[in-house]
């Protein structure tokens, strides 16, 4: 049975949600992303216990409006989506909430949360130092980029006189509601990285896997997780998503194993028109296994700053400044660790167990690491990519990531490699990728430009 295997093979990740601000698609403002409230916020504050109250009595009638070719298919996926929140939500120690925008995020225990329960997790891990890079030399051509920062540091409260912010020991982690699930057709979709199925990884395909396209880059090599700061943008999604990350990949076919993260704009299962903090994991090629955040049972967060679903609190604007954050994954003795760093030092996020790997290539290291935009369409036009410019159009239009590297061991701590990455453009009337080498790089180090408009190309 489909509820089962999931709760077989899954693991946590709030999706966390979303504030904010009427920030129009593509033409992204350096502007604070909270400056607006939105319209869709609720009128009433429900608390935890209400919101499971409500939960445990809902009835697929009430969902009636959600139907259709957007909505829950049938009554049984209904239920199988109500029983599936119980169950996460089953042991659960909440704290405090708040809500952002239309979305709300409960700060519960980091012992009592999902995958520490379900996993049997008697003892948190530890987290490494964080591998480093030095500069390939001074550049004088890229002006300074400035630090995103999630909602939790901003020292505000929303509309009910809550703080957005979590108390030490314990995490934020974006409520679950039917409200947001049954917005899919089954449990399944919801928990997909896709709409409606499941995702691909394909590095060094030629053309667009459709419905998706990318531009990438990737190396082949044994590694233990790398490093890039993601430029931010709001690209318009089209009805779909798109996306700057990481992927470290291992294993071929079915047994195809990743951890990812970056940014994603996917307002379909985010609930906001801004771009915002995402990992994604899967242990069989997107088959039975993945999700995002902590919407499952895999990752261990351990950090309260950080909202994994949540916005930034500004992004970069065409021609002007240009924002980003720096994101480290770091396998160290069996944990594929977490490092964020915004406008301070790298914090440890958390982590994906190797057990959630049963065995596989992750459960050891990577054999790959890619770094690129994705875009996905549930329509006949492809999404914009990055900033909505092409790759040649360069600093304050296109959107890059730089300081790429690898990191060649399980050791804490360490320096690591600059990548030699092999750019990958699935369709260059769209999207398109120019990669840089560290030896050309300056103080970028290994970096690249990419993205473009998208459309009926």
């Amino acid at each position: 049975m489909l509820f089962s295997a999931l709760f077989k093979w899954r693991m946590v990740l709030p999706l966390i949600v979303l504030l904010v601000s009427s920030v129009a698609f593509g033409a992204a403002t350096s502007q604070s992303a909270f400056a607006k409230r939105s319209s869709s916020a609720p009128k009433t504050f429900v608390s935890f216990s209400t919101f499971l109250k409500n939960t445990s009595i809902a009835r697929y009638q009430d969902y009636a409006s959600q139907r259709g070719s957007r909505g829950v298919q049938s009554e049984q996926a209904f239920t199988e989506m109500r029983s599936y929140i119980l169950h996460m939500y089953a042991g659960v120690k909440q704290v405090s909430s708040f809500v952002l925008d239309s979305q709300y995020f409960d700060c519960i225990t980091v012992s009592s949360q999902p995958t520490v329960h379900y996993l049997h997790i008697k003892q948190i891990a530890k987290p490494p130092q964080v591998s480093t890079q030095t500069t390939a030399g001074k550049d004088s051509t890229h002006s300074s980029i400035r630090a995103s920062r999630s909602p939790l540091a901003l020292g505000q409260k929303d509309e009910f006189g809550n703080p957005i912010a979590c108390k030490d020991g314990t995490i934020p982690m974006e409520r679950i509601t039917l409200e947001r699930m049954s917005k899919f057709h089954t449990l399944h979709d919801f928990l997909a990285k896709e709409p409606g199925g499941r995702g691909t990884h394909s590095p060094a395909s030629q053309s667009c896997d459709n419905p998706h396209c990318y531009a990438h880059a990737f190396q082949s090599v044994t590694n233990y997780g790398g490093n890039s700061l993601l430029n931010l943008w709001n690209p318009n999604p089209n009805g779909g998503f798109s996306l700057s990350q990481h992927w470290y990949a291992g294993g071929t076919g079915d047994n195809t194993q990743t951890a990812e993260g970056g940014w994603i704009n996917y307002p379909d299962k985010f609930g906001t028109q801004l771009s915002v903090l995402f990992i994604y994991y899967t242990a069989d090629n997107y088959k039975n296994t993945g999700c995002y955040n902590l919407d499952c049972t895999a990752f261990v967060q351990i950090n309260n700053n950080w909202t994994l679903g949540g916005p930034f609190d500004h992004y970069s604007s065409y021609g002007g400044d240009q924002y980003g954050f720096t994101l480290q994954y770091k396998y160290y003795q069996g944990n594929w660790w977490l490092f964020l760093k915004g406008s301070g030092d790298y914090e440890a996020v958390g982590y994906y167990p190797g057990s959630i790997y049963n065995n596989g290539q992750l459960a050891s290291n990577a054999q790959e690491v890619d770094y690129g935009g994705e875009t996905y369409t549930s329509g006949s036009d492809l999404p914009q990519m990055g900033s909505g410019n092409f790759a040649s159009q360069g600093w304050q239009q296109a959107a890059f990531q730089n300081t790429i590297f690898y990191i060649p061991r399980d050791e804490n701590g360490g320096t690591g490699v600059w990548t030699d990455l092999t750019p990958n453009q699935t369709n260059t009337n769209c999207y398109t990728i120019i990669v840089t080498p560290s030896s050309s790089g300056g103080d970028w180090g290994t970096y690249f430009y990419f993205g473009g408009p998208g459309g009926n190309c």
